[in-house]
């Protein structure tokens, strides 16, 4: 049983992760500063590993955790990946970028998000939080594949998801919410929570036997550049063991139902 709590700090996991940290390439997704995927990354810094690279839509903000990174672990080199998980083309353009690195990648955490935003589609017709926290997410995992699952090698796939799921299923009937007619902006956060989840379920299902661990985490309620506005009281809501997690977030069927419209959303399909 392990020790650890809601009161755990980041720094002790990752003081006793250290091992499997060291010599590490990760890549994370959404490094903005004062986020917590740039927290993650400034964390494990200190403990070695050999590559940390850092995707963000915004590459400013990256090579502003970039300096942070140097300043605290002037060692560990960063690397700098401009995506923008709203659009299927810049994914793309990403995942040929990454295919061209020497290294493989032992971590991908996919952790940028948006929270309960106003509707507004994407160039490509979606829902932009379905779109940014799974779409993208599902899309550049996939073309990158290669670089992850490689012959006689573990790797690990981790999706943030949150507590949010909890709030909706994944709406196969209306996904896009009737082209924005009936959005509620919660509804859709949940529902982009709930894939989350269920993506980590299908990774594991398909290619756990190739030495893939795939697995997705609620942070917990942190006070990060995601949460704008008054949202506690909505969270004081969500706060759940973790064996009441949703069927709809965990089922089989359900995750296979999701990958297969995915697949339809991003006009290709993958196999393994």
């Amino acid at each position: 049983m392990s020790s650890y709590s809601s009161q755990t700090s980041a720094e002790q996991v990752a003081q006793d992760c250290q091992n499997a940290i060291a010599n590490k390439t990760v890549l994370v997704t959404g490094v903005s500063p004062g986020g917590l995927g740039a927290e993650f990354a400034k964390v494990i810094a200190i403990h070695g590993p050999s590559l940390l690279i850092l995707a963000s839509r915004d590459i400013a903000k990256a090579q502003q955790t970039a300096q942070e990174i140097a300043d605290i672990a002037p060692g560990v080199p960063t690397r700098l990946l401009e995506l923008d998980l709203r659009s299927q083309a810049q994914v793309r353009i990403a995942a040929k970028e990454v295919l061209t690195y020497k290294e493989d990648i032992d971590v991908l955490v996919n952790n940028a998000g948006v929270m309960a935003s106003p509707f507004s589609l994407t160039d490509d017709g979606i829902e932009s939080q379905f779109a940014t926290n799974h779409v993208g997410h599902f899309l550049f995992t996939n073309l990158i594949m290669e670089k992850l699952v490689i012959p006689g090698k573990s790797c690990r796939i981790v999706n943030v998801s949150s507590n949010g799921h909890l709030l909706s299923p994944v709406r196969f009937h209306d996904w896009n919410f009737d082209e924005g007619r009936n959005y509620d902006p919660w509804l859709a956060y949940g529902q982009s929570k709930s894939a989350n989840m269920l993506f980590s379920v299908s990774l594991a299902q398909k290619l756990g036997s190739k030495g893939l661990v795939s697995v997705s985490l609620h942070p917990g309620t942190i006070n990060t550049n995601l949460a704008r506005g008054d949202w506690n009281e909505m969270f004081e809501s969500l706060v759940v063991k973790p064996e009441e997690v949703r069927s709809w977030a965990r089922d089989l069927i359900e995750a296979e139902r999701l990958w297969k419209l995915t697949e339809d959303i991003v006009g290709e399909a993958f196999e393994y």
